[in-house]
């Protein structure tokens, strides 16, 4: 098994809270990922799957099961399938505390974001914390796996298959059962022959922004319904939209969010890119190559400095800004050649927000300085840098 470095964030949460929720979608590791956790904090623990009906049954009553099992840390997966146990564990959670269990009783699984499952967990305020988890990530796997995780992306299945064409076929079949089986349990009425498309068209665009009237002219539905789309496909951790960095009042900005698919493999599949070289030539190398740094990047972060990234109307533009807590700016430019030349916009836009750093990213090892104040570094350094500066969360 690839160690993950969500193991020790997972381990640290259930010291401090009485329950963690990781997050990530299907087949991205979590149930692996948790039941490798537990049995290192509680050997005696508890496995309930939400998707078996004899764990469901188990759980018809849950005040009752789960208080015979108050001394053992119990791990329930796709808890999003019932969302009237967040009420119940709230008031176990309580009684446990008072009887001096405060810390590490539940490990809870989804595959939705937060915004999804804020509803059933507002109950639980103060005494959860939520984690998610991606899948592969380049600091978890040797400097010269980077190629074959940006094509066949981070999920376990997809990335440690036997061949290229075995990890393709694994995606589509992926995407298939998404549609029609996962889709549903969070969106029953949505047209999924229609989101298919949609998940289609973002690939193309990867990294561009997100052009409402273009979509729905081509899907044939109002933009009130492409914006729903979208926003349910970032719901189940599967989009991200960057939002456009605007503090600068003086400028005339865009403000129109960048969309990508996270998973580059899923990405590269609804796009038929079956190899290495065909990626190389294919149109969408440069935004899918920065779609992966960004993911990259964001994972890193994990929500304890913010992203953007920065255009004008006038072209100034940066692919990726990072806003510290103190207010510190970081430019990123993101290039997939070795020699990486810049434009003049990233010089205006840099003039106007005036970054701390101004770093270039590549997909070569070297690190060497492009100007006085441009500094040319790779993936691995960045992430390496990234996580000196934040903490474990």
């Amino acid at each position: 098994m690839v160690p993950r470095e969500s193991s020790s964030i997972i381990c640290a949460a259930l010291a401090d809270f009485p329950a963690v929720a990781l997050l990530g979608p299907r087949q991205v590791g979590k149930t692996t990922l948790a039941l490798s956790v537990a049995a290192k904090v509680d050997p005696n623990f508890i496995y309930l799957d939400l998707e078996s009906e004899l764990d469901q049954a188990k759980l018809a009553n849950p005040r009752t099961y789960l208080s015979r099992h108050r001394d053992r840390l119990v791990v329930i997966d796709e808890v999003h399938r019932k969302p009237a146990l967040f009420p119940e564990l709230r008031g176990l959670i309580d009684e446990a505390k008072r009887h001096g269990a405060g810390t590490g009783r539940y490990l809870l699984l989804g595959s939705a974001s937060l915004d999804l499952l804020k509803q059933s967990g507002e109950t639980l305020a103060g005494r959860i914390h939520y984690a998610e988890l991606t899948g592969f990530t380049p600091a978890e796997l040797p400097n010269n796996a980077l190629n074959a995780l940006w094509l066949r992306g981070g999920f376990p299945e997809s990335f440690l298959a036997a061949t290229d064409d075995k990890s393709m076929q694994w995606r589509r079949s992926f995407i298939r059962s998404y549609l029609e089986r996962d889709v549903g349990q969070f969106a029953p009425r949505i047209s999924t022959p229609n989101l298919r498309r949609l998940w289609g068209m973002l690939a193309h665009q990867q990294c561009d922004q997100l052009n409402l009237a273009a979509l729905s002219r081509s899907l044939g539905v109002d933009q009130k319904t492409v914006k729903h789309y979208v926003a349910l496909l970032s719901e189940l951790l599967l989009v991200r939209q960057l939002p456009a960095w605007h503090s600068n009042r003086g400028k005339r900005l865009v403000k129109t969010p960048k969309t990508y698919i996270r998973d580059s493999g899923l990405a590269h599949c609804l796009l038929e890119i079956t190899s290495t070289d065909a990626l190389l030539s294919h149109p969408v190398v440069g935004g899918s190559w920065e779609a992966f740094v960004v993911e990259a990047v964001n994972h890193r972060l994990g929500g304890f400095a913010q992203t953007h990234f920065y255009r004008t109307g006038a072209g100034a533009e940066i692919d990726l800004v990072i806003e510290w807590p103190n207010h510190d700016l970081w430019a990123i430019e993101v290039k997939r050649s070795v020699t990486p030349k810049l434009s003049k916009g990233f010089h205006h836009a840099c003039e106007d927000i005036k970054p701390k750093r101004k770093i270039v990213i590549t997909p070569g090892d070297d690190q060497w300085w492009l100007a006085a104040d441009i500094e040319v570094i790779s993936l691995s350094t960045l992430d390496q840098q990234l996580k000196a500066l934040t903490p474990l969360l």
